[in-house]
């Protein structure tokens, strides 16, 4: 989707397109066009959306070329902020659906970050949604690898469905096998690695 036709933009009624599959450092490039477009449209600097996420203007330009790490809490908190779908950023998608919408098994669109982080949408084409449901699979990292920490509006729900995770929560580590969960104040800066040099799986619903 083109952010400079605001009305595609707006119109719940525009035809949905056919997605067709992309590698990954195609799709982070994609992004990176339509978080530029949004400026764009907009008129905003990207000084204020480096600040808005919290990362450097540097960084943040980096994105918009798909040649730096993007994380789904900052598309959250720019979707937000701009008024603008998160699927739109993430799929160049606006949802249509109101009344339900079905993902079946491994089939819900997918965004993938060189760190070894898989982002499944569990719920991208339902319309005006209060929550967004993701299965993320991320790939276990060299042990002195810093974690990436992350904070953003709301409060999130995460349950282990594959292998074992360690997760901190502000000042405190949890760690998490399979089947465990926890509800969290996702305004908190948090972060996760996996452990065992397994990867791991989990349901993550961002509120």
């Amino acid at each position: 989707m083109d952010f400079r036709d605001l009305k595609a933009l707006k119109d719940p009624e525009a035809p949905r397109t056919h997605i067709t599959p992309i590698n990954m450092d195609e799709q982070l490039k994609q992004i990176g066009e339509r978080l530029r477009g949004l400026r764009d449209v907009l008129d905003i600097k990207p000084e204020d959306v480096a600040a808005l996420c919290g990362i450097t203007v540097e960084h943040y330009e980096q994105m918009e070329k798909g040649e730096s790490e993007l994380s789904v809490a900052n598309l959250q908190k720019i979707a937000k902020e701009y008024g603008v779908s998160l699927d739109v950023l993430m799929f160049g998608e606006e949802p249509k659906m109101s009344s339900y919408f079905l993902t079946r098994k491994g089939h819900g669109m997918n965004v993938e970050r060189r760190s070894a982080y898989k982002y499944e949408s569990l719920a991208s084409g339902f319309r005006g949604r209060k929550a967004d449901p993701f299965i993320v699979t991320v790939e276990p990292k060299p042990i002195d690898t810093p974690k990436e920490m992350n904070s953003h509006s709301g409060q999130e729900f995460n349950m282990v469905l594959e292998g074992t995770m360690e997760l901190t929560i502000g000042t405190k580590v949890l760690t998490l096998d399979e089947g465990d969960s926890v509800y969290f104040d996702a305004t908190q800066p948090h972060g996760m690695r996996t452990l065992n040099g397994r990867p791991v799986k989990f349901l993550a619903i961002i509120f």
